[in-house]
């Protein structure tokens, strides 16, 4: 069966802005995550994640721009555009008086699930020992166990999930780490997963995007991230003033600065070419080899640094 672009694209965003009176909380994010994937939501708290969500999800009108699902678009046409949608946004809700499986039986009721689907999640995630127990006196990790339930019960191909980890234990984030995976490679169902939290973003992923200031500054490819793809080159010459002064503003050097007795080159530019140029000035030339950067240094560096 032969699939069209916008089927071969699960979220796109274009422009997509969101005003309020005091402050712009996403501006101008343009955004694919591809059918299949599991694309990482990165950035600190305020970064505008919570905001993007609200607007895929139709939540949230945008003050500009456009959302699409699958190719539908969500500001006009909704009910269409969600509903192959799972979500869990920001806080872990539940019918507190109700137990864990007449809390999924409702929301399977509500989605118009398949009746066997409560029995499905409960497995998923879990749940067999709760079901009996009220929602209310589950803890923060369970709850959010629930919410996850409640999000799969329509066996959806889009899972749009914010924070997911969060109150989980540490054997809680494998194991739902495990099932997203295992959701997306073996179902082929889009994950699009907001965080915070680095290393697990980085072990979960294919791709993540870092939001900061509303603004979508890279996406990475995890793959050559954790293969340590090479973010610069580090040089070493016998006269480093002189080389930065010869290197500025040469084509393809976006960002050079002195580090210890030596200089950090970034951009496009070829080792090679740079290696052409030092040598042809003079200059003696000791070190020259690819600056590796991990996920945390590089969103550390993208956000400004501040801890």
């Amino acid at each position: 069966m032969s699939t069209t672009v916008a089927e071969e694209i699960a979220i796109r965003t274009e422009g997509l802005t969101k005003r309020y009176p005091e402050v712009t909380a996403v501006d101008g994010l343009c955004l694919s995550v591809r059918s299949g994937e599991v694309f990482g939501f990165l950035g600190r708290n305020g970064a505008g994640k919570t905001t993007t969500i609200r607007m895929v999800l139709g939540l949230v009108r945008p003050s500009a721009g456009t959302v699409r699902i699958f190719g539908r678009d969500v500001v006009s046409n909704r009910k269409e555009a969600v509903a192959p949608v799972g979500s869990l946004v920001e806080t872990a809700t539940a019918y507190p008086t109700l137990t864990v499986r007449e809390n999924l039986e409702i929301h399977r009721r509500l989605t118009h699930a398949s009746h066997d689907a409560a029995e499905r999640v409960i497995r998923q995630l879990g749940l067999e020992s709760l079901t009996g127990r009220q929602a209310g006196r589950l803890s923060l990790g369970n709850r959010q166990r629930l919410a996850l339930a409640r999000a799969l019960l329509p066996d959806p191909r889009l899972l749009v999930l914010d924070e997911p980890a969060n109150a989980l234990d540490p054997a809680g984030i494998v194991e739902i780490r495990r099932l997203l995976r295992r959701l997306a490679d073996e179902r082929g169902v889009t994950v699009f997963v907001s965080s915070h939290i680095l290393g697990e973003v980085a072990q979960l992923v294919d791709r993540i995007g870092i939001i900061h200031r509303g603004r979508l500054l890279e996406v990475i490819e995890t793959g050559k991230l954790s293969a340590g793809a090479a973010s610069g080159v580090v040089v070493r010459v016998s006269e480093p003033e002189r080389a930065a002064e010869l290197l500025r503003g040469v084509a393809g050097v976006a960002d050079l600065r002195r580090v210890g007795d030596g200089l950090e080159v970034a951009g496009s530019i070829a080792p090679a070419e740079i290696a052409r140029l030092l040598v042809e000035a003079g200059l003696a030339l000791h070190e020259l080899r690819p600056r590796h950067e991990e996920l945390e240094a590089r969103f550390l560096r993208l956000t400004g640094g501040e801890q």
